[in-house]
């Protein structure tokens, strides 16, 4: 579990197919603190630590997280976003995130507003039910608030801070993103989905 509030950015190392997984070493100032067995939010993917060594360490992505995330894209020298799971005794900045991506999204447009970045988000109709007008979204594992929706896009604006401490700073038109849509709305959809099901029957 986690609060989409990035810890830090990372770099890849290396990405090694293995059959139909992808072994992933990654370079980050926080590798000495993890231990094999600890999960790790990377651009909002969950993934297990494997190894660790020195300043680097490697997890495994399989390959329904790859078909269903951009990590199947990854290359050596990409920045990842990086947080750590949440511990209970602490606030949550940002709101609760599983570390399960829904799918991707697609970079539409990015404009500079004074000071701040507004960043256009394209997705599948078909989880246009999932997303409210300042509602909550993880995108490439942050925390943000979306406005200006529609069923297919919406907007987020990023404050400075969080375009220099995460890799939105390199995001551009047509870049994939990861989206994990707000689990309170997930229920809410499944509940009235099975209701309307019910009244049919």
């Amino acid at each position: 579990m986690f609060t989409g509030i990035i810890e830090t950015m990372g770099t890849v190392a290396s990405a090694v197919q293995e059959g139909g997984n992808l072994e992933i070493t990654i370079q980050s100032s926080i590798a000495p603190e993890l231990k094999v067995d600890q999960s790790v939010s990377h651009n909002g993917v969950c993934l297990t630590v494997t190894a660790v060594e020195a300043d680097r360490y490697k997890t495994v992505a399989v390959a329904e997280t790859l078909q269903k995330s951009n990590l199947g894209g990854i290359r050596p020298g990409q920045a990842v976003n990086l947080e750590r799971a949440m511990i209970f005794n602490s606030r949550i900045d940002g709101h609760i995130v599983q570390g399960h991506v829904d799918g991707t999204g697609t970079c539409e447009s990015v404009q500079e507003a004074e000071g701040s970045w507004l960043y256009r988000i394209g997705f599948d109709e078909g989880f246009a039910p999932l997303i409210v007008e300042k509602g909550s979204i993880c995108l490439n594992g942050i925390s943000l608030t979306v406005f200006d929706i529609t069923d297919t896009a919406f907007t987020v604006a990023i404050i400075p801070y969080t375009h220099q401490h995460t890799n939105i700073q390199y995001l551009r038109p047509g870049d994939v993103v990861n989206l994990e849509f707000d689990i309170l709305g997930k229920y809410v959809a499944r509940q009235l989905d099975r209701a309307a099901k019910n009244e049919n029957n």
